[in-house]
C-alpha cells in the first residue's frame, strides 16, 4: 500500500459462477493494486439457487496464492469446525509459502447450519463453537510454532465476529486481526467495545488490525475509516464487476 488513507480489499463469492470467473477476477484484483483478496469458507451458496455451482475455500486459496503476486489472500473467515486446528494450521502455512508470505490466517467460530448437517459435523451451539475457537486457537499456534519449514509472513491470524462477551474478546487476547460488518454507527461501537477488551487484557489497541466488509455499493468508506476501520473489503458477487473495487481504490488514494 502506497500513500492510502485506507486498505482496498476484495472478497469475491465461489458460488453461482465458473472456475474461470472467479479466477480471473481475482487475477484481475490484484493487477489493479488491491491491498487484499478473500473468500470465504462454505459448501453450498449462501443466495440464490441452493445447490447452484460452489467451490471449496483452501483450494481456492492455494490456487490464489500462485496465481497472484502482490495482494495479502485469505479467508474471510475459516470455519474452525470444518478441519482438525493442527491440519488448519499446516494448510495456512502451505499456503503462505506457496504465496511468498502474502496469507492472512482467517477464522471464526461457523454458524451455517447446512454445512455442518451435509459434511457430517456437529453443529451444537453458538457459545460451544465459540469456546472451541478458543482453545483451537491455542493448538493451531502452537502447531504453527512446530511446523518445518515456518511460515515466511506474519501470517496474522484474523477473526470475524462481533460478540460482545465473547467474541470480541478472544479477539483481543488471540487475534492479529479483526473484522466485522457495517453500517458505521454498528462498526463504531463494536470497534470501541474491541478497544475496551484490548485495554482489559494488557494489550495495545493497536496490535489489532480493524477491517470491515461492506457490500460493493456502499461507499461510506469516509465514514468507516472515522469508525475506527483501518481496512475496507468489499463483498464482490458473480459476475464479479470490479468497478466499484476501482473506485474504493481512488478514495484511498485520495
Amino acid at each position: 500500500m502506497t500513500d492510502r488513507r485506507f486498505k482496498v480489499g476484495v472478497q469475491l463469492h465461489p458460488q453461482h459462477c465458473s472456475i474461470d470467473a472467479i479466477r480471473d477476477a481475482w487475477i484481475a484484483a490484484d493487477q489493479l493494486g488491491v491491498d487484499s483478496i478473500w473468500t470465504w469458507d462454505h459448501f453450498y451458496p449462501l443466495y440464490g439457487e441452493p445447490d447452484g455451482p460452489h467451490y471449496e475455500a483452501t483450494s481456492l486459496l492455494a490456487a490464489m496464492a500462485v496465481t497472484t503476486s502482490n495482494a495479502a489472500i485469505g479467508l474471510m473467515v475459516g470455519c474452525n469446525s470444518y478441519r482438525n486446528p493442527e491440519l488448519f494450521a499446516d494448510v495456512h502455512r502451505t499456503i503462505d509459502q506457496l504465496s511468498g508470505g502474502r496469507a492472512y490466517f482467517g477464522i471464526g467460530s461457523g454458524w451455517f447450519e447446512r454445512d455442518y448437517t451435509e459434511y457430517g459435523y456437529e453443529f451444537g451451539t453458538a457459545l460451544e463453537r465459540l469456546h472451541k475457537l478458543d482453545s483451537d486457537l491455542d493448538r493451531i499456534k502452537t502447531r504453527l510454532a512446530k511446523l518445518n519449514p515456518a511460515p515466511i509472513g506474519k501470517l496474522p491470524i484474523l477473526i470475524g465476529g462481533a460478540g460482545e462477551k465473547v467474541t470480541l474478546k478472544i479477539v483481543a487476547t488471540k487475534a492479529d486481526a479483526w473484522n466485522t460488518f457495517g453500517p458505521p454507527e454498528s462498526y463504531a461501537a463494536k470497534n470501541a467495545i474491541l478497544d475496551n477488551w484490548c485495554d482489559e487484557v494488557g494489550r495495545a489497541r493497536s496490535d489489532v488490525e480493524r477491517t470491515v466488509m461492506i457490500e460493493a455499493d456502499d461507499e461510506r468508506f469516509d465514514e468507516y475509516v472515522e469508525a475506527g476501520a483501518e481496512h475496507i473489503i468489499l463483498m464482490v458477487r458473480a459476475p464479479f464487476d470490479l468497478a466499484p473495487l476501482e473506485r474504493a481504490l481512488a478514495v484511498a488514494e485520495g
